[in-house]
C-alpha cells in the first residue's frame, strides 16, 4: 500500500488526495507537520515539503506536481472514458500551467500565509517564530483572495480544462484551494454564485468525502464546510 506524507490544510496535499481518491488507490495516511523538522522525514524529502508519496519499493515520490505525474502514468489508463490528463501535448501543457498556478501561485497569496498564520503558529514556539498571527499578513491574503477568485471564475467561464463536463487535474488542484480555504471560513461565498456551483459539483464528488471529514483540533470547520448544498 501506498503511504502519502500529508498535512490537512495543505491545498497540495489535499490535491493529491482528491487524485488517489479520483484513481481508487488504497493509500495510508501520515500526517506530517512540517515545521517539526523530523529527521526521519528530511530522509524521505530534503526539503522537509509535503506532499511525499511513499511508492512500496520505499522510493518516496516528492511534491504534488511530480505526484500528479507520476499517478497519471500509472493509473491514468484505469479510466480511459474519463482522463483527468488530455493526450494533446499542448492541452496538457495548460492542465499543467493551471495546476502549477493554483497549486503554487493562489496557495502562496492566500492559502499558506492563512493557514501559518491562523492556525501552524500556535504549535510553534516563540523563539522558532510562533505565536500571535501578523495582522498585516492576514488582510494582505485576505486582499488576495478576491483577485485569485476573480480570476478562477473567468478559467471557469472560458477555459475546456476546467469547469467543464469532463474534469481535468486543474479543476481538482483549484478546489484543493478552495477546501483549505472554505475549511477556515475565508470564503464569500455570496457573491461567487458561478464558482460556488462549480465548487459544489466537485464537493459532491465520492473523492472529496474524505477532505470534508477533516476536522483539525486546533480549529473547526466553517459551519457549511461538509455541507454539499452551501
Amino acid at each position: 500500500m501506498l503511504t502519502l506524507f500529508h498535512y490537512p490544510l495543505s491545498a497540495s496535499s489535499r490535491f493529491v488526495r482528491l487524485l488517489l481518491q479520483e484513481y481508487h488507490v488504497a493509500t495510508n495516511l501520515v500526517l506530517e507537520e512540517e515545521w517539526q523538522k523530523r529527521p526521519d522525514f528530511r530522509k524521505l524529502n530534503l526539503a522537509g515539503t509535503v506532499p511525499v508519496l511513499l511508492e512500496d519499493s520505499g522510493m518516496p515520490i516528492c511534491g504534488a506536481d511530480i505526484i500528479c505525474e507520476y499517478l497519471d502514468e500509472t493509473c491514468g489508463a484505469l479510466r480511459p472514458k474519463e482522463p483527468l490528463f488530455p493526450q494533446n501535448p499542448l492541452d496538457r501543457a495548460e492542465v499543467r500551467r493551471l495546476c502549477r498556478w493554483f497549486i503554487d501561485i493562489f496557495a502562496r497569496d492566500t492559502v499558506r500565509p492563512l493557514v501559518h498564520e491562523r492556525i501552524i503558529k500556535r504549535a510553534i514556539p516563540p523563539e522558532h517564530g510562533g505565536g500571535a498571527p501578523d495582522s498585516a499578513i492576514l488582510r494582505l491574503a485576505r486582499a488576495n483572495i478576491r483577485p485569485h477568485m476573480g480570476y478562477l471564475a473567468f478559467l471557469v467561464k472560458t477555459r475546456h480544462f476546467i469547469g467543464k463536463a469532463n474534469l481535468s487535474y486543474a479543476d481538482f488542484a483549484a478546489a484543493a484551494c478552495l477546501s483549505v480555504l472554505d475549511y477556515i471560513g475565508e470564503i464569500d461565498w455570496s457573491s461567487q454564485p458561478h464558482l460556488q456551483g462549480w465548487y459544489a459539483r466537485l464537493k459532491s464528488r465520492p473523492s472529496f468525502r474524505p477532505l470534508l471529514a477533516d476536522r483539525l483540533r486546533q480549529l473547526a470547520p466553517s459551519s457549511h464546510y461538509a455541507d454539499l448544498d452551501f
